[in-house]
This record gives C-alpha cells, sequence and structure tokens, in this order.
C-alpha cells in the first residue's frame, strides 16, 4: 500500500486572514493505517447541521510513494467545536488525513479546502475529479444510530430530483465517503430569500422529495427514530434540574405523542427529516437543490418540522400561524402538522427554552 502526504491546498496567510467564508482552522494531526474503525457517537446535540459559505481553495494531487509522518490538515470550524465537546468525534479527526487521501486516490480527485464554516460531523471539500468536472467529497461520521447511514440511497432514490446527485458512494470502515454534484454558485437558501420566500422554497422542494418511490432498499420507519429521540428526552429530562424542565404534565403528553404520531399517518413517503434553509443550495441545473437528507419513510408532515424550528422569531410569536402556513404550502392536513410542531417542541425544549412557550400556546386543548 502506498502512503503520501495529504495535499495542503491553501496558503497560511488566506486561513489567517479568514477569508471567503469565515477564519478556516487547521489542526496537526498524525495519519493513520487505512481501514482503523472510527468510534460511535450518540446523536446528541448534533441536528440541523449546516453547510454555509462555499469557497474553492487550491488544489495539490498527492505525491505516491511519501511516507507521511506529520500533516497539517485543515479542520472546518463546526466539526472542531463538535471535537472538542466530543472525544469521539476528536479521535475520528485524527483518521481524517488517511480517510481523505484514501478517496481521493479511489475516485482520482484533486480536494480542495474544506468548506467553511462546514457541517458539525462531517467533512466536505470542493473536489475536481479526472475529467476535470466540479464535485464535492464528503466524509460523514459515523454516528452510533446510523443517522448518516441512508443518505446516499435517499440521494439515488430521487435521482437529482429536487436533490444533488449522488456519484459515488464508499463506506471506509472508518467513514461514509460520498462524491456528490457540486450546486454553483452554492449559495444557501437561507442566505438570500427572507423566511416566508423560504417557505414556499421549502414546501416546493419537499413536494418533488415526496413525489418519488423508493422501494428497494430499506430505509428506516420514521418511528424508529422518534422512539430513540423519546426515550433520549426522557432521560435528559429526569436528569435536568427542576428550573429548567418544561411542565411535567406537558412534557409527557408533548412526548407521548412524539412516540404515536408516526403510527397514524395514512400516507408515508420517503422524508429528508433535515431540510431547512442552509441545507437548500443554489445551483446552476435547478434553481435550488437539496443537500444533506437523513432520509427516513413516514409521515409527510413531519418533514416541515425542521424549517419551522429554525425560523425562531416567527415561531415563537405565532406557532399555530407558521404550521398552518406550511401545511397550507405544502398540501398537508394543518391540525396534524401542527401536532407534530407541539410534539417535537416538547422533544426539543431541552436545549431550546423559548420552545417551552412554543408548545404551551399549541398544546391540544
Amino acid at each position: 500500500m502506498h502512503a503520501w502526504r495529504l495535499p495542503v491546498v491553501a496558503d497560511r496567510q488566506h486561513l489567517a486572514d479568514g477569508r471567503e467564508g469565515g477564519r478556516a482552522r487547521t489542526a496537526l494531526l498524525t495519519a493513520h493505517t487505512c481501514g482503523t474503525g472510527a468510534p460511535a457517537l450518540s446523536r446528541s446535540l448534533v441536528r440541523g447541521s449546516r453547510s454555509l459559505v462555499r469557497f474553492a481553495g487550491l488544489t495539490h494531487k498527492p505525491a505516491a510513494g511519501r511516507v507521511p509522518v506529520m500533516a497539517v490538515f485543515p479542520v472546518p470550524a463546526y466539526l472542531e467545536q463538535t471535537a472538542a465537546r466530543e472525544p469521539p468525534v476528536r479521535e475520528w479527526i485524527g483518521l481524517l488525513p488517511q480517510i481523505v487521501t484514501g478517496l481521493a486516490s479511489r475516485w482520482s480527485l484533486s480536494v480542495g479546502e474544506p468548506f467553511q464554516p462546514g457541517g458539525q460531523c462531517s467533512w466536505t471539500a470542493p473536489a475536481t475529479d479526472r475529467s476535470g468536472a466540479a464535485v464535492v467529497l464528503k466524509v460523514a461520521f459515523r454516528f452510533e444510530d446510523g443517522e448518516e447511514r441512508d443518505e446516499a440511497a435517499g440521494l439515488r432514490a430521487w435521482e437529482g430530483n429536487g436533490a444533488v446527485r449522488l456519484h459515488a458512494a464508499c463506506d471506509t470502515g472508518a467513514a461514509y465517503g460520498l462524491l456528490l454534484e457540486r450546486c454553483l454558485p452554492g449559495t444557501p437558501l437561507g442566505q438570500v430569500l427572507p423566511e416566508p420566500d423560504q417557505d414556499v422554497v421549502v414546501a416546493g422542494l419537499l413536494r418533488r422529495l415526496w413525489a418519488h418511490r423508493y422501494e428497494g432498499y430499506p430505509f428506516r420507519p420514521l418511528a424508529q427514530m422518534c422512539q430513540a429521540w423519546a426515550d433520549e428526552f426522557e432521560a435528559g429530562y429526569a436528569a435536568a434540574p427542576p428550573s429548567g424542565r418544561l411542565d411535567l404534565g406537558l412534557a409527557r403528553e408533548g412526548i407521548a405523542l412524539f412516540r404515536e404520531l408516526p403510527g397514524t399517518a395514512t400516507r408515508e413517503v420517503l422524508l429528508c427529516t433535515d431540510l431547512h434553509g442552509d441545507n437548500i443550495l443554489a445551483a446552476q441545473r435547478a434553481p435550488w437543490l437539496v443537500i444533506d437528507p437523513k432520509p427516513y419513510v413516514g409521515d409527510p408532515a413531519y418533514d416541515v418540522l425542521q424549517h419551522m424550528l429554525n425560523c425562531e422569531e416567527r415561531l415563537a410569536a405565532d406557532p399555530a400561524g407558521l404550521a398552518g402556513r406550511m401545511a397550507r404550502l405544502a398540501g398537508l392536513d394543518p391540525g396534524r402538522v401542527r401536532l407534530w410542531l407541539f410534539a417535537r417542541a416538547v422533544q426539543e425544549s431541552a436545549g431550546a427554552p423559548f420552545l417551552h412557550q412554543v408548545a404551551r400556546r399549541l398544546a391540544p386543548r
């Protein structure tokens, strides 16, 4: 097996000045043996990861036959923040130089600087393939619950209709590697349009995604995710100080509903589950394309929730009105969307105190 020094793709002054999308950071990392397994991490507080300002760095092809001792490897800001909280991610970052180098060799890529500030649990960078085509290399952390497991399968099912195209995928044993269509200019929807206009785009994209068949791959049911998140909420609620808790009765009602709603759906579709303004990018092939899905099969009324949770001021001001608007735009039952929003507000309430009042206002009478 050949080894080589991981390419350093931006000059240090560029990194120090922080131009083109935020201050990039570097870490001195020892290259590890290819194929070493990465530690698992519970989902914890890393939902809703965002891909923000994108830029193309300088690229260099690795020189084969060079044995690395230490390589300067750029770590995006959000991933570095996760690593500071989570030792398993810190350990996994030590494997990234070898993983990225191996995938670049496998797919004949020249890889640029990672996008900044990047995702919370993935390393994603612009790249160029052998033909000179612009692509994206994404290396995703392996979660204990396999949250990232079905991204490739979902993108294959959607076939580029509303979402980025998947060119290739590889499970290295230490991470999931994806070779994706690059969106140009790649500006996130959340940075371009006001929230009411984002509502229209989000609902339109979801309608397109829901229209596709998904048979042939064992996507997990939404009920499985809701069960795990409900268990996590109950454990956290029991351990939290009373002063920071949602009212006990409201908490019980909301989390029970969160468990029950998946089983009462009258329609099931392939869900994105993590769609919001920072996971929708401007592109040339289509005005907007979805990135970073977390596919599950279940109730389409669930799929409008993450966007609403990201619209904090409007959600706090008029949660029922926002739920009704998204339901109308997406062709959903407003009452069901409101129930889902109440249940999700309860489930997320520990990390977002403003959701206590949202839950109280949405609680079924």
